[in-house]
């Protein structure tokens, strides 16, 4: 047999590392990895892209100050050349394969997803008693009580600790019913009380935050889209 790692005093040899590695739950880690490695095989990354692949992670990780480095690179690598290759340069890779696999479809990938990526502040009073929640409704109607009272007072769930208020939060979080009906809402435009599920909700709709395609969306369009792509690949 041969050893292939030696931990303290155990000894793993050739023929344990797979037994080893599905028992662990790791073995569709390194599968995916494996993956990983061969789709960015041909990509190739300059000095300056390396150099600031460094900065990037430094600064990710709050590793500001030169002790602060030397003592990341003493635990979790051998030497900075080994922390380049095995880390930085391999995450610049993936990054490169990103944006050359999908970079021309974020834009309609995002309009696809944009019904579920716009933010939206509302008020929720959740009910079950019927004639509360129409009397309620009635209320808000004339204004004889603000929302923020009423949920306080009434409402069944955590919204009651916040006035009844909520988010900003994406439409795509939302209960389909919700949501549906939070898009086709005007800011302040109350809603007569809704069946969902056990509850009764009276809805207003406070806020519309429509979504933009700025670099950090960029960034998350394209995680999903690899992500989405590596577990076909599995």
């Amino acid at each position: 047999m041969t050893t292939v790692l030696q931990l303290g005093k155990r000894t793993i040899t050739a023929e344990e590392v797979i037994p080893l590695l599905t028992s662990y739950q790791m073995l569709p880690q390194l599968l995916r990895e494996s993956i990983i490695d061969q789709a960015i095989a041909r990509i190739e990354c300059t000095p300056e892209e390396t150099a600031v692949g460094y900065h990037q992670f430094y600064q990710q990780n709050q590793l500001t100050s030169d002790i602060q480095q030397q003592a990341w690179l003493e635990r979790y690598c051998n030497s900075q050349n080994d922390l380049g290759e095995a880390l930085i340069v391999r995450m610049l890779k993936i990054e490169k394969f990103k944006r050359a696999t999908w970079g021309n479809k974020l834009e309609s990938y995002f309009l696809q997803r944009k019904g579920q990526l716009d933010q939206v502040v509302y008020s929720l009073i959740r009910i079950k008693d019927k004639g509360i929640a129409e009397e309620l409704y009635f209320r808000l109607q004339e204004r004889e009580q603000t929302f923020a009272e009423l949920a306080y007072e009434y409402s069944q769930g955590s919204e009651a600790q916040t006035g009844g208020i909520i988010g900003p939060v994406e439409l795509g979080t939302i209960h389909p019913k919700l949501a549906q009906l939070l898009s086709i809402s005007q800011p302040g435009q109350l809603w007569s009380p809704m069946p969902l599920e056990e509850w009764l909700l009276i809805v207003r709709l406070e806020k519309l935050i429509p979504a933009q395609l700025n670099d950090s969306m960029r960034r998350r369009l394209l995680r999903e889209l690899f992500e989405g792509w590596l577990q076909q690949q599995l």
